[in-house]
Parts: structure tokens; sequence; C-alpha cells
């Protein structure tokens, strides 16, 4: 096996470059309110919009994934300890089928289920992979599910997640199917340009010595991330229900 020649990298950049992870977890749970949601624009054009827009639909598609931050988490999560090419395509191929999927039936068929509690769901996929990472459920458990399964199983509901904020909006069912594939093909060109975005920071990490003593404590900190969003998500949906009730 090729060994690898650790890149010597200066302190003060180490401390950056963490305190820039800390700032991005930060960010993301600020904005854990709008990870799924759609913008007072981009909420007008779509409900205004009537025949075919493939461009415009695309570049909402794009946009939404790359700020998702929860979208962005999970796939930080899957490609942590991904070295191969190969690898990193199954897995994102895995989650962007079960992303694409239910993103599509659920809108067409208009299969509906509460959005927060669909949202902590996708929350849980973050705590999960974090949790994986750290190889917590072999040493908690003496097992651990099936990763591909598992990163399917998720990519189900982080396309579900969008699919019940889509179901929020007034759709023209004129052009509405390659309006929504369009969509869906910008999701995944967002994808994309995140991943390769992803992968170049992870590879430049991973060059240094610092890796392996900090990926501990990064998947910890990815796994509290999770826990929060679970906990906005569960927050928001018992007080929808106590104000439902009153």
């Amino acid at each position: 096996m090729a060994r690898h020649t650790a890149i010597p990298v200066p302190q003060g950049l180490l401390r950056w470059a963490g305190w820039a992870i800390v700032i991005f977890i930060i960010i993301a749970l600020k904005s854990a309110a709008h990870a799924h949601g759609v913008g007072e624009d981009d909420r007008a054009f779509i409900e205004g919009a009537s025949g075919m827009a493939i461009g415009p639909y695309m570049y909402l598609g794009a946009k939404h994934m790359v700020t998702g931050y929860d979208h962005l988490l999970f796939l930080v999560g899957v490609i942590f300890f991904l070295y191969r090419m190969k690898d990193v395509g199954t897995y994102v191929t895995l989650f962007a089928i079960g992303h694409s999927t239910t993103l599509l039936l659920g809108v067409l068929f208009d299969i509906r289920a509460n959005p927060y509690i669909v949202d902590a769901i996708i929350g849980l996929s973050v705590v999960y992979k974090a949790l994986d990472n750290l190889d917590g459920f072999r040493t908690m458990f003496g097992w651990a599910p099936n990763p591909k399964a598992a990163v399917l199983i998720f990519g189900f509901f982080h396309g579900f997640g969008l699919a019940t904020k889509l179901q929020d909006l007034t759709l023209s069912s004129d052009g509405l199917v390659p309006n929504l594939i369009s969509f869906n093909v910008g999701v995944e060109l967002g994808q994309f340009t995140a991943l390769a975005a992803i992968l170049i920071v992870m590879n430049l990490w991973r060059s240094t010595g610092s890796f392996r003593r900090s990926a501990i404590a990064a998947n910890a900190a990815l796994m509290c991330a999770g826990f929060v969003l679970v906990g906005y998500q569960l927050t928001g949906y018992f007080t929808q229900a106590q104000a439902g009730a009153a």
C-alpha cells in the first residue's frame, strides 16, 4: 500500500481551519429553519410560473442544494473516511437516487407528512453518519447498519423533506413534470458542485498530520450539530401542535 507523506502545515493555518469549521456549523444551525425552506422571491417565482421553465427551475434546484446545510453536513459525514473516488461515487449516487425518488414522487403523487418530523429525521441522518464514522454502533451494540443501505434510506428522507415544502406552494400543472425534473437536475448539479468543494478541503486536510488526531473531534462536532437540528425541528413540531390545540 502506498504511503502518503504528510505535508507540514503551519499551526496558525490549522487553527484558522478549525475556526472555519466551527463558524460553518454555527451558520448551519442558525440557518436550520431555512434548510429546506423556499425563499420569498423563489416562492413568488414558483407560484407565478406557468408552462415549462427549465433553466430557472434548474437554478432553484442547485441553489437549494448548495444552501441546504443539512445536506452538506450529511455529505461531509458520508465522505469523511472515503479515500477512493469509486467509493465516493457509489455513496453519492445512492444518496442522489434516494433524494431524487422522493422529491419527484412526493410532489407528483401528493404524498404528505409533517415537515418537522421529516426534517428531524434528516437531522438524525447527520447524527447517524457521525456515530458510524466513530464506529459507535459496533462499540455500543456490537453491530453496525449497512452503510450503503443507510445512505440510500436517508436519501429518501432528504428528498422528501424538500417535497413537503413544495407541497405548500401552488404549483401550476402546466409543465409540472419537466419543471420538477429540471429542479431535480439542478439539485444534483448543486450537489456535484458542493461535493467538489468539500473533497478539495477534505483532501487538503487529510494530507496533514493533524487529520487522524482531529477526526474524532470533528465527528463529535458533526454529531452535536445533528442533535441540535433534531431538537430544533422537534421544538417546532411541538410548538405547532400546541398552537393548533389552543
